[in-house]
């Protein structure tokens, strides 16, 4: 159904498909944020049954929507149990039934967007009515902006959905003008990811003011949202009491990789490591690694370099062997192994000094660099985005955003 409008009412008996195709569970109920002036509600997510749980499935976690069902992109998927936040609406229970002048909601039609983070937004309002002389129902079909009362919340959650179109920095701008109080509302109305790209542009401390009172859940959902150095960096700045209780209810791989993370020192590269870049073996071929790379969750800078190891493939890994830039694999034969096209460009320990990162990065051109441990095992990688945030005096993100408004 790509590029179609897709119904709220057929949406909600799809099955919840793994990434293989097979049924995990079944969708229940679409999550809305309200929309703006004119920006239409769009999906947040969905609410699934799974076994005897309801879950809440992120919009940005499904690879496709349409009449088979709604497929994710992987199995990765958070199994706590639903929880309402403020200003979301549910179809079912909020929108489905209303009335609005004389007629009934029964349906809403979803069309699909397109851009940097695809998903769905409101775009059709189906009503219906009965007339005294037909058995029948009538219905007619409005755009969605002609009953925009159906869709309001409060006005924490409207200011979001004014929000959303903007870049993370001018939303961070925006959140430095509140009070403190509004700060939170508005923290608390922005959607995980959303909340995680703004937290990415504020400075620890600010970050510290914003998410003081989220609960425990939520602030695991948004940490596993940002990028692991900004994460890592919340978490070291916190009390230790709290970064504990953090800790403690994580996912026990999660918690081992942050503690891993919080042993380096400050200033090295071990400090701006992110351990997922794209790993994979030798044996394996460049039509795959295509496959990989191609993934739209992935950073630029991640993309740009798979890192060819021995088995295992999740950090710390076997034998670094080296890195295939992705400009190679686009010249390749799709049926090439990865060991015949790996550039033995020298990797980096974790406790070389931010300096001398970023003059490695310099000097061979890349875009991310090798971090491995006296095993000569892949640790993860430091990119140069990460690295440039971190040269860059404290304070510039403000700089910017106030030479840019005068």
């Amino acid at each position: 159904m790509a590029g179609e409008l897709i119904y709220a009412f057929r949406v909600t008996r799809l099955p919840l498909l793994g990434s293989d195709g097979g049924a995990i569970g079944r969708i229940e109920d679409i999550v809305l944020a309200p929309g703006g002036r004119d920006r239409a509600p769009r999906v947040m997510g969905f609410v699934a049954s799974s076994g005897r749980r309801r879950i809440f499935v992120n919009a940005a976690r499904l690879a496709s929507l349409d009449a088979d069902g709604a497929r994710l992109r992987s199995w990765d998927v958070d199994l706590h149990p639903f929880v309402r936040r403020s200003g979301e609406l549910l179809v079912n229970q909020d929108i489905l039934d209303r009335r609005a002048d004389g007629e009934v909601v029964s349906d809403l039609a979803l069309q699909p967007v397109p851009g940097k983070r695809p998903g769905w937004e409101v775009a059709r309002v189906v009503l219906s009515s009965r007339s005294p002389l037909r058995r029948r129902r009538a219905t007619r079909i409005v755009d969605w902006d002609e009953l925009a009362n159906l869709f309001t919340t409060t006005e924490a959650a409207e200011q979001a959905a004014e929000l959303a179109g903007l870049h993370p920095s001018d939303v961070a701008a925006r959140i430095r003008s509140l009070p403190a109080a509004q700060r939170r509302q508005l923290a608390e109305a922005l959607d995980d990811e959303r909340l995680a790209d703004v937290l990415e542009e504020l400075s620890e401390a600010e970050q510290l003011r914003i998410i003081e009172g989220l609960d425990s859940e939520r602030l695991l959902s948004v940490l596993e949202e940002m990028e692991w150095d900004d994460a890592t960096d919340l978490l070291a700045e916190m009390p230790g009491e709290q970064r504990s209780r953090v800790l403690a209810a994580m996912d026990d791989d999660d918690a081992a990789v942050f503690r891993r993370l919080l042993s380096y020192g400050e200033g090295t590269a071990g400090s701006l490591l992110t351990p997922d870049p794209v790993i994979m073996g030798p044996g394996m071929r460049v039509a795959e690694a295509l496959a990989r790379i191609r993934d739209p969750d992935l950073p630029a800078a991640t993309a740009a370099q798979v890192f060819i190891t021995e088995g295992p493939f999740v950090a710390p890994t076997g034998t670094y062997r080296g890195i295939v830039h992705f400009q190679r694999l686009l010249r390749e034969p799709p049926s090439m192994e990865l060991g015949n096209l790996v550039d033995d460009q020298p990797a980096i320990t974790p406790d070389l000094p931010e300096r001398e990162v970023a003059e490695r990065l310099a000097a061979y051109n890349l875009l991310s660099i090798g971090v491995v441990d006296d095993e000569d095992r892949l640790l993860g990688a430091v990119t140069i985005d990460d690295v440039l945030d971190h040269a860059l005096p404290a304070g510039w993100r403000q700089r910017r955003r106030t030479a840019a408004a005068s």
